[in-house]
């Protein structure tokens, strides 16, 4: 088995995204490739904002029970964020200095054993609490 390797809800979303041609490709690419490894982790939190950002702000959103579906397809990903994370991600809010929510992503990869972060939303090459940001939709 791979190592850990944390993926943030943009991937999840442009998987599922109609209008992301390329993106959509590479963020399936991705998932595909971590599920066959056996190397993907996400959070609560992950799997929380897909399915808000699905069922309400892709045009078309994507059905309910769909959404639903592909949840439970990822729920054995995901890792538990009890409240040593959120007390972590206090910490790596200052030490970082990104937001809360960014910072929860990074206690939730520590907790997770990952070494990355596949993230649209943090700052590419960074490396937070020992793990690596990268930006898997980033052309060179």
């Amino acid at each position: 088995m791979s190592a850990k390797i944390f993926v943030d809800t943009n991937i999840l979303v442009y998987a599922h995204d109609n209008r992301e041609g390329q993106k959509q490709q590479v963020a399936r690419h991705i998932l595909a490739g971590l599920a066959q490894d056996r190397s993907g982790a996400l959070s609560m939190q992950v799997l929380q904002e897909f399915y808000n950002t699905v069922t309400r702000k892709l045009e078309p959103p994507l059905p309910r029970k769909q959404a639903r579906e592909i949840i439970e397809d990822f729920a054995f990903w995901c890792v538990e964020t009890t409240p040593q994370e959120i007390k972590h991600a206090f910490w790596i809010e200052d030490e970082a200095r990104i937001g809360f929510w960014d910072a929860l992503i990074v206690a939730a990869a520590l907790r997770s054993g990952a070494t990355r972060i596949l993230s649209e939303d943090l700052s590419p090459g960074q490396i937070i609490a020992g793990i690596r940001i990268e930006n898997p939709f980033a052309t060179p």
